[in-house]
């Protein structure tokens, strides 16, 4: 799923080598923009072609498409054989991964950007679905039936996915507010002002939410106390990118055309990383190097320590999509259509 985990924290297992080489690349119809999800063999991703791919991890062969009405930006989740995944035609689709075929949809008012999550039900014998929509409304359905369990309306559209820890689920929206909801009902626990409208998905991890917002800051949150812990502000740049979260520190992109390491406990600088365009990808930590893709065109490995170049390459048109990492392999997909796969495992 987006940034891999319920709590939205970019962290990848296992290492990737310094010299990835591409593997694949597969056409789409349309702009990727779509972060994909790799789950086994298989990939999974959105195009602006309106079209959900299955692909092969392996040779990037197509094994499925499912269209939609309109394009998916979306990034899917997959979990229990199922791909949960939104579009700009306002339905949330669930599909099989093993073929594409359309289990059932359901409708919102108005397009779904951000990727599902999930959680457990309260009493643990289901699995619901968790969307944002631009109907304002972030609504909970159920995994295997697409019926609704509630909706909770917030004051304007919610872009980014909502990060889920424990009994919460807590996302920001274009009204400038962390919404804190419970996830039993849907009732709101509380909310914190951020300041400025959020465009992006935050980390969630042991009662702390990191995100960026459109008034060019960077903030961490202590949610118990409902207060703001720190605040970063570099340049009069907004931020899009959603963060990575290490044992120490939160990395996110720009679009200052930088990477930003920050402390996480204090919100003070560590190190930046310069591309030549904005970082709208959003940063994924696997071991001890960074992925994360920029508007200039090129993919980066970083070093997570110091953030120098570790590796780069160049695909030619923007990126804004941001990387899936599994087992040593890098699939990101970009402005050109195109979906690559680098394998960054050394071939014995």
């Amino acid at each position: 799923m987006f940034r891999g985990s319920q709590g939205l924290i970019g962290v990848a297992a296992g290492s990737l080598s310094d010299k990835p080489v591409m593997a694949w690349s597969f056409k789409t119809g349309g702009p990727v923009k779509s972060s994909a999800a790799i789950v086994g063999d298989r990939v999974v991703v959105g195009s602006d072609d309106g079209n959900v791919y299955g692909l092969s991890l392996a040779t990037g062969k197509k094994a499925w498409e499912f269209k939609t009405g309109g394009p998916v930006e979306s990034s899917p989740l997959v979990l229990d054989g199922t791909v949960f995944v939104g579009s700009t035609d306002a339905f949330l689709y669930a599909l099989k991964a093993q073929d594409g075929t359309l289990l059932w949809k359901y409708e919102t008012g108005d397009k779904i950007l951000g990727g599902p999550n999930w959680v457990k039900s309260p009493d643990g014998k289901s699995t619901w679905i968790l969307a944002g929509s631009y109907d304002y409304k972030l609504h909970c359905v159920d995994a295997s039936t697409g019926r609704t369990n509630w909706m909770f309306e917030t004051g304007n559209y919610i872009n980014g996915t909502p990060a889920v820890s424990g009994d919460r689920t807590v996302f920001g929206g274009c009204d400038a507010l962390l919404h804190v909801i419970s996830l039993k009902d849907g009732t709101k626990i509380k909310e914190v002002e951020a300041g400025a409208y959020i465009a992006g998905s935050g980390a969630f991890e042991k009662g702390r939410f990191y995100i960026g917002h459109y008034e060019n800051e960077f903030l961490g949150f202590d949610l118990n106390e409902g207060k703001v812990l720190w605040k970063y502000r570099d340049r009069a740049f907004p931020y899009f990118s959603s963060p990575a979260l290490s044992k120490d520190r939160v990395i996110f992109g720009g679009r200052d055309k930088r990477l930003h390491c920050l402390k996480k406990d204090t919100g003070e600088i560590m190190w930046t990383f310069g591309t030549r365009a904005k970082v709208d990808s959003s940063p994924v930590i696997c071991g001890d190097k960074i992925v994360v893709g920029s508007e200039d065109g090129s993919l980066y490995m970083v070093s997570l320590s110091e953030g120098k170049e570790v590796w780069s390459y160049e695909i030619g048109q923007g990126i804004a999509a941001s990387p899936a990492v599994a087992n040593g392999n890098i699939v990101i997909g970009a402005m050109d259509g195109n979906v690559y796969a680098f394998t960054a495992v050394v071939k014995k």
